[in-house]
């Protein structure tokens, strides 16, 4: 395996001085007195604790970079020449064109996008902070769900809490929920999380009763980190803040020692933490039954990367509570704010995870028993990866979840109305390649224009960005669709897939490559 090396990486902007460098502890393997940096090692003698994460931090998303033994390039998706499913056998019906891309979650209540792809959790990092207009019309526009994500309301400056400390109002929520019901044509739904101190809070009673929110997803985790979120600020006034309305601050803002340090230009920034959750199942029976007794319509459930057991949990409890979706989201995982040495190797990968989650509702299913429809998560960015997750968890997966794949357009879209602007040196010379204009640059613009008019000259640019990624995806997907010749997303099934290594056959319980259709192809060949 050619895996990351474990002292030097350019999310935390650090390398060996050297080019042989020992496997496993990632040391230069002659390490010399007097060197100048700067591996891990030798940046955290001067930071310490700041080594823990990429950075800087609120201007960098960071994905893991360990290669696993097996993931979802060792699948292989089969096309067919023979027959169609979902349309007739025509070659003047059956086009790509035709293939429909929709998808339904959640079962009273349900939830139809444009594609089988939403968003990963959006919360209280400052990358969803500032780019959230961006994030929240892309999404609307493009037709599919948005998650907010936790810890929103806590941070908020202009948070108002009663005297129970509960939410009375959040501008920085009420912003976030409106910007995305601006757009919203009735294709995919916009979900808060909530997290330890999102309950204690009160945010579900205050987004469901004053901001009219219909589903609110709780949180075991994700396939980053197996600890809370957390964020970064850097001013002492707003550690002490967050402190004082229950968060873990570290380092302590109110030891005069830290105090110190931060004057003195060391401390230049603090780190806020969730609490861990601990799950039993009939307090999430009971959580359950509360949020729909506020009027909650669905309710969700987002788990991590934890071993066989955790899923087993995961799966059993949403069933007995019949929830409406369940999101399994696999390591490495790519997020704005987690342990760098956690994100690559912590957890279940997530083919490994998404495989077990498939075994595991097979067998509720034989039972006779509510199988909840599920959601996978893990490093997915393009239109063959949605393809194979679907297919990996037929006929149980509905979606796939994205993380830095619908963020990174955004924050590009972004950016390029700072270069139209000539900041920055103005548009690279691989984009002014397009043209020059907004018109030019986004190839969706007119497109858009039919459908809002004038009011699309107000679209903020990483709206733009996103639609065309959610335009791709949609595109892509129906050509391997066709391929594969099925003209609806439910019909995608776990025989359209071939493993292409005996390791990804066992793990998946996909055929081998040299095994699928083989009983088929000699019964032709005999006959």
């Amino acid at each position: 395996m050619n895996l990351q090396k474990p002292n030097a990486d350019e999310a935390l902007l650090s390398f060996n001085r050297s080019r042989s460098v020992a496997p496993q502890s990632g040391l230069c393997s002659r390490c010399l007195d007097g060197c100048r940096g700067g591996c891990d090692l030798f940046t955290a003698a001067f930071r310490g604790r700041e080594l823990l994460y990429p950075g800087p931090f609120g201007e960098v998303t960071a994905g893991a970079d360990k290669d696993y033994p097996v993931d979802y390039s060792h699948l292989n998706i089969l096309g067919y020449a023979l027959g169609a499913e979902g349309i007739a056998a025509d070659p003047d019906q059956a086009t790509f064109p035709a293939v429909d891309t929709q998808t339904t979650y959640g079962v009273k209540h349900p939830v139809s996008m444009s594609v089988p792809v939403f968003t990963g959790a959006l919360g209280s990092t400052d990358i969803a902070r500032k780019n959230w207009d961006h994030f929240a019309i892309g999404a609307a526009i493009g037709g599919i769900t948005l998650v907010c994500g936790e810890n929103v309301c806590g941070i908020d400056p202009e948070l108002q809490l009663d005297k129970q400390g509960h939410v009375v109002e959040s501008p920085q929520m009420r912003r976030r929920v409106e910007v995305y019901r601006r757009y919203h044509d009735g294709r995919g739904d916009i979900v808060v999380q909530l997290n330890v101190e999102d309950t204690r809070f009160g945010v579900a009673e205050y987004v469901v009763e004053k901001l009219g929110v219909e589903t609110i997803e709780l949180k075991w985790g994700q396939g980053a980190k197996c600890i809370g979120g957390e964020i970064k600020v850097d001013t002492l006034d707003r550690a002490r803040e967050l402190k004082e309305r229950g968060y873990i601050i570290t380092p302590d803002p109110d030891d005069p020692a830290i105090q110190a340090a931060f004057r003195d230009g060391a401390v230049r920034q603090f780190e806020r933490h969730s609490r861990l959750g601990f799950v039993e199942k009939e307090a999430f029976l009971k959580e359950v039954e509360r949020l729909r007794r506020l009027g909650v319509k669905r309710v969700t459930l987002k788990t991590g990367a934890y071993p066989m057991r955790e899923l087993a949990m995961a799966i059993r409890w949403s069933s007995d509570a019949e929830i409406d979706l369940l999101t399994i989201d696999g390591a490495p995982g790519g997020t704005g704010m987690s342990p760098w040495r956690m994100m690559n190797e912590w957890g279940i990968p997530s083919i490994y995870l998404h495989s077990m989650a498939y075994e595991l509702c097979r067998k509720l299913a034989d039972k006779g028993r509510f199988v909840p429809h599920l959601a996978f998560a893990g490093g997915f960015s393009t239109e063959d990866h949605v393809f194979k997750a679907l297919a990996l968890g037929a006929p149980f997966c509905k979606a796939v979840c994205m993380g830095r794949a619908l963020m990174i357009p955004g924050m590009v879209g972004k950016n390029a109305e700072r270069w139209l602007r000539g900041e920055d040196g103005g548009l690279p010379k691989h984009v002014a390649r397009y043209g020059s204009t907004r018109e030019e640059l986004f190839v969706c613009y007119e497109e858009l224009k039919a459908r809002f008019g004038k009011e699309v000259d107000s679209f903020p640019l990483g709206a733009l960005g996103i639609y065309n990624v959610v335009e791709k995806l949609r595109v892509g997907l129906q050509q391997l669709m066709a391929g594969a010749r099925k003209w609806r997303v439910d019909l995608i099934q776990r025989s359209d897939l071939v493993s292409l290594s005996r390791d990804c056959a066992e793990i998946t319980g996909i055929p081998y490559v040299m095994e699928a259709y083989r009983d088929e192809a000699l019964a032709i060949i005999d006959g």
